[in-house]
């Protein structure tokens, strides 16, 4: 790997960001043309530098000497990428949601997110990401942090939300975030805008 080439410059970057991140083509564009930095990602992976995911999505493995072997990607930087990759806004729904904002420690089966993209369904391993088509107002111009809450509290049910749940949310979110909620929820159903007023009244006790 030449001083200074495409290659040597992109590998630099990565090592430099880390092992958490993962990568597309379009990530590398201000250090090369589009069949360069590709070549250039097919080369790493070729030398075991970084790992492919799938067609066009890498990442830089860290090794475990617990398990003895690389560690897997985090399946929601690879939804996020993904949502890089084909322009998509998504934001977590179902047990996915849950997880993220702390209100289940239980490892989702099938880490799901809501989209303005078409249906699409990834198989990585023993992991599979699935994107459920929503319509653009449940979606598109919500924080993702935003979006998260709105799904979790759906799945959670009007009737089965407790304090306990909001005072969860609450440490999951920032003073902006908890701000941002506010006015974008605006548009959302009147029962999860109540208790994201709620959770935002909670921070000031």
């Amino acid at each position: 790997m030449q001083k200074g080439s495409t290659t040597a410059r992109i590998y630099g970057r990565i090592k430099e960001i880390g092992h958490d991140e993962v990568y597309i083509v379009g990530d590398f564009l201000d250090l090369g043309e589009y069949h360069a930095v590709r070549k250039a990602l097919l080369r790493l992976e070729e030398t075991g530098k970084i790992q492919k995911i799938m067609r066009g999505v890498y990442y830089y493995p860290r090794y475990s000497e617990l398990i003895g072997e690389y560690e897997a990607p985090s399946p929601n930087r690879v939804a996020e990428t993904l949502a890089r990759k084909f322009g998509w806004t998504i934001a977590p729904c179902g047990d996915t949601a849950l997880n993220q904002l702390g209100l289940s420690t239980q490892v989702p089966a099938k880490w799901s997110y809501i989209s303005d993209g078409p249906y699409h369904e990834f198989r990585i391993g023993t992991v599979t990401i699935e994107f459920k088509h929503r319509s653009n107002r449940e979606v598109s111009g919500l924080s993702r942090k935003t979006a998260a809450v709105i799904q979790a509290l759906k799945v959670i049910g009007k009737e089965n939300v407790t304090e306990k749940h909001l005072n969860i949310i609450k440490r999951q979110l920032s003073d902006g975030e908890k701000a941002c909620a506010l006015k974008e929820a605006q548009q959302a159903t009147i029962w999860v805008y109540g208790m994201i007023k709620r959770i935002c009244e909670l921070s000031e006790k």
